[in-house]
């Protein structure tokens, strides 16, 4: 019997198993990779909380500001409050005074929401910031939210608009979006406010099973080899 066959057998099992723990962790980095919107709601007119999440700086560079843009039909945005980031808006003038469902007129609407870091966030690490707004009215409707995000070194400019039916992942810089849904009992006017705001895409679950899943493909490889090994031995 080759003496070798065994050391032959394990590394290459060992080298599939490294592989596929690669391959995932390779779908799970591209997956986060984008500054993404989680919505607690996407009914029409109902009130929702917009979690964006920012999970990596500027190739390497810490990020130092969020400029979020609203859509032309959001009049408004309520920011919440993040202890490691100072806050501003910056409005701009309507062409025409818009009456609001109230009765009161506006002749200007937040445009962007801006938050500065105090402390130059790690590229290493994340962080979300939330919005409370309303949504407009407009079912399958695809609401845009470009975000420029500026680091110690260099931009990335969030803004280029994903098609429907278009692979959010194959585009470049894509601008995180959300699409309105119908409304559903409970989901219209200030009790919707009361929802809690839906976890952002980088705290899915989905990651954490995926690389559980690896490390259980990786141990199960390994006892295998091990197996086939010490039965060759013999």
């Amino acid at each position: 019997m080759n003496s070798t066959a065994p050391k032959k057998l394990l590394r290459k099992t060992t080298l599939i198993a490294l592989g596929t723990i690669g391959l995932m962790g390779l779908g799970i980095s591209t997956a986060s990779a984008h500054v993404t919107v989680d919505a607690s709601s996407t009914a029409e007119n109902s009130y929702s909380l917009l979690s964006f999440s920012i999970p990596h700086g500027c190739d390497g560079s810490a990020t130092t500001k969020i400029a979020i843009s609203l859509p032309e039909n959001i009049n408004d945005a309520t920011p919440t409050v993040n202890p490691n980031w100072t806050v501003s808006k910056l409005t701009e003038k309507l062409a025409q005074p818009k009456t609001l469902e109230n009765g009161s007129k506006i002749s200007e609407r937040t445009s962007q929401v801006i938050y500065t870091a105090k402390v130059p966030l790690s590229a290493e690490l994340r962080d979300a910031l939330v919005l409370s707004l309303k949504l407009p009215e407009g079912v399958g409707s695809q609401l845009n939210f470009p975000v420029l995000q500026s680091c110690v070194k260099g931009q990335t400019n969030w803004s280029n608009l994903v098609k429907a039916g278009q692979d959010h992942d194959a585009v470049q810089d894509p601008a995180p979006s959300i699409t309105l849904t119908a409304a559903s009992s409970g989901e219209h006017g200030e009790t919707a406010a009361a929802h809690t705001p839906a976890a952002d895409q980088q705290s899915s679950p989905l990651p954490g099973w995926i690389g559980l899943g690896a490390g259980l493909l990786a141990l199960v490889l390994s006892g295998v080899a091990l197996f086939l090994v010490r039965k060759t031995r013999s």
